[in-house]
């Protein structure tokens, strides 16, 4: 029985949240998160203009459908030398929103001509709660680094493959990798989306306690 729906179609997204979730919630079970798209809820209208405010937009539509706790994040890649664009167009900078291919592309040929100590950039994600009562709480996350200028690695999604984090795993050993060459695990430890919903886990506790 869903106990806890997250506001979002992408499959990756929503192992990448069980995995960070569940661990810090007590009883949560697998088959307790369900996707928007599972229960058949509506997509909302990204039309806010920062992270938070997109936030709250779909799990604010998502608890009034369906009447569970709703969380939903927002997230994107801020370039420094863009003055923080894509921002929270990075879904959809090419265009076409997630097409992640064209979107990489297309920054990378923006970003051709800066040297590597002006790549600088971060993730950006900021998660929300919102309650069938109208409970909300929203919680943040960065992961900084430096952009590449080719992609590299098969893991992630999105911008993965082109930035690479500040904080390095030990298995590193000198090389430096990509977000997209982390293993799942790494990834989260370190990530602006696990930094948000391990922030956002004790409302998450206390929403589904009662």
């Amino acid at each position: 029985m869903t106990r806890l729906v997250l506001a979002t179609h992408n499959r990756h997204k929503l192992g990448e949240l069980r995995a960070i979730l569940l661990p810090l919630v007590p009883g949560l079970e697998p088959d307790d998160v369900a996707t928007a798209g599972d229960l058949g809820a509506p997509d909302v209208r990204e039309t806010g203009v920062t992270f938070a405010e997109n936030a709250l937009l779909k799990a604010r539509a998502l608890a009034a459908a369906t009447g569970l706790p709703a969380v939903a994040d927002d997230s994107g890649l801020a370039v420094d030398v863009l003055g923080g664009a894509p921002g929270v167009f990075s879904a959809r900078w090419a265009g076409r929103h997630g097409d992640d291919a064209a979107n990489l592309q297309l920054l990378l040929a923006q970003l051709a001509d800066v040297p590597a100590e002006h790549r600088g950039a971060q993730f950006v994600c900021a998660a929300a709660l919102v309650t069938p009562d109208g409970r909300e709480t929203v919680a943040h996350g960065t992961m900084r680094g430096r952009l590449t200028t080719a992609p590299r690695g098969q893991n992630g999604f999105g911008y993965d493959p082109i930035l690479e984090p500040d904080e390095q795993p030990a298995r590193a050993a000198g090389r430096v990798l990509t977000s997209a060459e982390l293993t799942p695990e790494e990834k989260n430890a370190i990530s602006h989306r696990g930094q948000a919903f391990r922030a956002l886990a004790p409302a998450i506790a206390e929403a589904l306690a009662r």
